[in-house]
């Protein structure tokens, strides 16, 4: 029986000392971080073409009338 405890031991060390996935896990990290940001940036640069249209209708309907 403590041959068992002990390779289980010995297992879950191993496991946790383990670095296999962690570069995964980073880029991940790094990759939700830019989607967040671009998320939110999009509110801005939506409002700025919105309003740059909007100027242009304005400013072309002046011209035709």
């Amino acid at each position: 029986m403590r041959v068992v405890i002990y390779e289980l031991t010995n297992r879950l060390q191993y496991l946790i000392c383990r670095e296999d996935g962690q570069d995964l896990v980073e880029y991940a990290l790094v990759v939700a971080m830019i989607a967040f940001a671009a998320t939110a940036g999009m509110k801005t640069l939506a409002q700025g073409i919105n309003t740059a249209f909007v100027h242009a209708n304005t400013t072309l309907g002046d011209y035709t009338v």
